[in-house]
């Protein structure tokens, strides 16, 4: 599924099953609390807090998939389009960071 087919799978689903777009303060509130979520699992399970119980079945990929969700949902509220948006983003990245993280020492082992 390309970036473009998930805005309209996303926008579809909204506009029949989830009646209606939450607005976009609540759902950027909902997109921190999914990345507080997923940041609790990458904190228990691969960083050095240890992991409770109720947390070792949690799975990361479909906590994932939840902030993507509602990332997609803020960028069909707010006419972005994620396609040209990461492409633009990239462009940026190979430009200005070319040789940045070749010639940063931290970064060589």
């Amino acid at each position: 599924m390309t970036l473009e087919e998930a805005q309209k799978t996303v926008d579809e689903w909204i506009k029949t099953v989830g009646v209606r777009y939450f607005n976009e303060l609540t759902n950027t509130a909902i997109l921190m609390e999914e990345v507080g979520e997923m940041a609790r699992i990458m904190a228990r399970r691969y960083g050095e807090q240890s992991e409770k119980e109720s947390d070792k079945n949690k799975d990361l990929g479909d906590e994932m998939a939840d902030v993507l969700w509602v990332l997609i949902c803020l960028a069909n509220q707010t006419g972005i389009n994620l396609t040209e948006a990461f492409e633009r983003n990239l462009d940026k990245k190979n430009i200005r960071d070319a040789t940045r993280h070749l010639n940063n020492p931290k970064l060589q082992r």
